[in-house]
């Protein structure tokens, strides 16, 4: 009998460095705009999705709520399945995010989600 699906969020699905970053800065082909939460999109070759999270100091100023979304927002994403395109994804927080429970800012970043694959695959066409 298998083991337990890994929780584990490992390397392959994290943007791990400034270039991956400004890669999804400059290359953004899907948006998605909430009034906490801003999410950037560019398709990539890889496997995965990867993620990236900018979650700023300036605008959830408790450290405890900013690790809080970035627990959320890194289940929320090990459990989108990899697609035919897959994208590299920057999550942004914007102000009042850090005041949301824990099931808001889940059902933000399924409205997000939903809405950066197909803004993606209206590009991809």
């Amino acid at each position: 009998m298998k083991g337990p699906i890994s929780a584990c969020f490992s390397k392959n699905k994290r943007l791990l460095n400034a270039g991956d970053y400004s890669r999804v800065f400059e290359t953004a082909s899907a948006k998605a705009s909430h009034k906490h939460l801003l999410m950037l999109g560019s398709v990539n070759d890889l496997p995965d999705h990867r993620l990236g999270l900018v979650i700023a100091k300036k605008h959830v100023r408790q450290a405890v709520n900013r690790n809080r979304i970035k627990r959320l927002a890194r289940e929320f994403f090990r459990h989108q399945p990899s697609g035919q395109r897959n994208l590299d994804v920057v999550i942004l927080a914007r102000p009042g995010l850090g005041e949301l429970e824990n099931a808001q800012v889940s059902s933000i970043l399924a409205q997000l989600w939903s809405k950066l694959e197909h803004n993606a695959q209206q590009r991809g066409h």
